[in-house]
């Protein structure tokens, strides 16, 4: 398994995110929500209508073990699904803030007229030029104008396996959060602050919204129309046995 796969496993099961996606699957209760997801939300319903019933149950000193089982059967039901959905979005808020986080701490070594000089990356500015030696992180997207070494691009693009950036041809491009195993290159940067690669993916994972499935559709619609055949006969009962 390459790196980007076992760091997406990490922050999948962190305690932070399960922690916090159990407070959401109560605060996804709320109808508003609910009511979002047609067959959770008559779900829902059923587990309300259930918990009424039990609780008359209760008062009346008529407990029913059955009732109270249907009633457990169905809020784990809706609890489960806003889980599910708050652990999908947790799991996008730390892939976002760990690539913000790897792009505020990483230090450059800034050229300015033939001196060195240490800087955050996040004060680069498009034209600036930085040297990277092996183990450096890349602080920012640019080419290659000087130099030859290996780059390890799996943080970005999840392919274990280093590629050769040197100055000239198409493989001078070099994207920033990248690290350099070998060698030393000089880079000018090409990209303003806030627009790098690296920025942008932070901006879609941030404002990434799940699309369902064509099979998720599918049942949903499926799951809608049984339920809606369901409440016709459960209406139509009290007049038919009159």
């Amino acid at each position: 398994m390459n790196k980007l796969g076992k760091r997406n496993i990490s922050l999948l099961l962190t305690r932070e995110i399960v922690g916090q996606a159990l407070k959401e699957s109560f605060i996804k209760l709320n109808p508003a929500v609910l009511v979002k997801n047609p067959v959770i939300f008559i779900v829902g319903i059923g587990a309300l209508m259930t918990t009424i019933i039990v609780s008359l149950d209760v008062f009346n000193n008529n407990f029913s073990g059955f009732n109270f089982q249907i009633m457990v059967w169905l809020w784990f039901t809706v609890l489960f699904a806003n889980f599910a959905e708050a652990i999908a979005e947790g799991r996008g808020k730390a892939q976002a803030d760990s690539l913000r986080k790897s792009r505020t701490k990483t230090k450059a070594r800034r050229l300015v007229q033939n001196k060195e000089e240490i800087v955050w990356a996040t004060d680069l500015k498009k034209g600036d030029t930085v040297i990277c030696l092996a183990g450096d992180n890349i602080p920012a997207d640019g080419d290659v104008i000087e130099g030859i070494a290996s780059v390890d691009e799996s943080a970005i693009t999840g392919e274990s396996a280093p590629v050769i950036r040197e100055s000239g041809g198409d493989r001078c491009a070099v994207t920033g959060g990248t690290k350099v195993l070998s060698d030393r290159i000089v880079i000018k940067v090409t990209s303003e602050p806030g627009n790098t690669f690296l920025d942008r993916m932070i901006a879609l994972v941030e404002g990434a919204k799940r699309q369902k499935t064509p099979n998720e559709i599918a049942l949903i619609i499926l799951l809608s129309g049984l339920t809606i055949i369901f409440l016709l006969v459960v209406a139509a009962l009290p007049a038919y046995f009159g």
